[in-house]
């Protein structure tokens, strides 16, 4: 739990990883499967989608496939109008705000009323990362940004990309232009990829941790949250059944995947 001194006199602030930190599961899923129920993505799109995230969260990262991973993000907005995406908001609000959990957002909450500042950091869109900000009441999203001109997106980056050690440098710049210390701030991550994140504070907490990411918060005495273990198990069903069923046939994936009640699968960016 945070706690109310930071002792050092420094503005602190806590930074908040998005997937499987702040929400059960993937934004980026739900931003997928609101494009594709909106025309912007193709069945054979979300499958190939969804088969590309199964492969990169059961393999673990890389630095190639980091880079891999970058480039299909901003490839994929290529061409697409700002306002088609913001239109998008409700949609993908419907897929994420019921996976919220309640437990974060009262840590989170906790630390604006001990003067804290809270800042969502995802690899999603900074477009995305500030509007769910804005909808949380928390003090900003820090995401990925994309190049637009004449409101449309380019496909290029507009600054850095917000996974492994692109959100410890997004943070970075965050704390030099609002004047955080970074030695009394929090971060919050579930996942190893997130260890620049976690080491660029000094209070980082790891929350439902991956394997790597809780052996190393036990050797450097993190503190360390639990709960959700059987949600943590259906995630784990979840990802092996969507790779499987995507393999098998991308389309009749696809098409189970825009269903409600259909695979809830753990897949997308942390």
């Amino acid at each position: 739990m945070p706690e109310g001194d930071d002792g050092g006199g420094g503005k602190a602030a806590a930074f908040f990883d998005l997937d499987k930190t702040l929400m059960e599961g993937s934004s980026a899923f739900q931003f997928a499967r609101a494009a594709y129920r909106n025309g912007m993505m193709s069945r054979r799109q979300l499958a190939r989608d969804v088969w590309a995230n199964a492969k990169f969260r059961l393999a673990g990262s890389t630095d190639e496939g980091t880079a891999e991973l970058r480039d299909r993000v901003f490839e994929s907005l290529a061409g697409t109008r700002v306002v088609d995406l913001q239109r998008l908001a409700p949609d993908v609000m419907a897929g994420v705000l019921p996976r919220l959990y309640d437990q974060m957002l009262h840590v989170a909450w906790e630390h604006q009323d001990a003067g804290r500042p809270v800042f969502i950091v995802t690899a999603a869109s900074q477009e995305m990362a500030e509007l769910l900000a804005h909808v949380l009441h928390f003090d900003g999203g820090i995401g990925s940004r994309s190049e637009v001109r004449d409101g449309v997106y380019t496909g290029r980056p507009a600054g850095p990309f917000t996974y492994r050690e692109g959100k410890a440098e997004a943070i970075r710049q965050v704390a030099e232009r609002e004047g955080f210390d970074l030695a009394e701030s929090y971060a919050y991550s579930d996942s190893e990829s997130d260890l620049p994140m976690l080491r660029a504070v000094g209070r980082p907490v790891v929350v439902n941790p991956d394997a790597e990411l809780l052996r190393v918060a036990r050797e450097e005495g993190w503190e360390v949250m639990h709960f959700d273990k059987l949600h943590r198990r259906l995630r784990i069903a979840s990802i092996a059944g969507a790779a499987g069923l995507v393999a098998a046939g991308g389309g009749y994936a696809a098409a189970r995947m825009t269903r409600p009640s259909g695979l809830r699968a753990r897949l997308g960016l942390a």
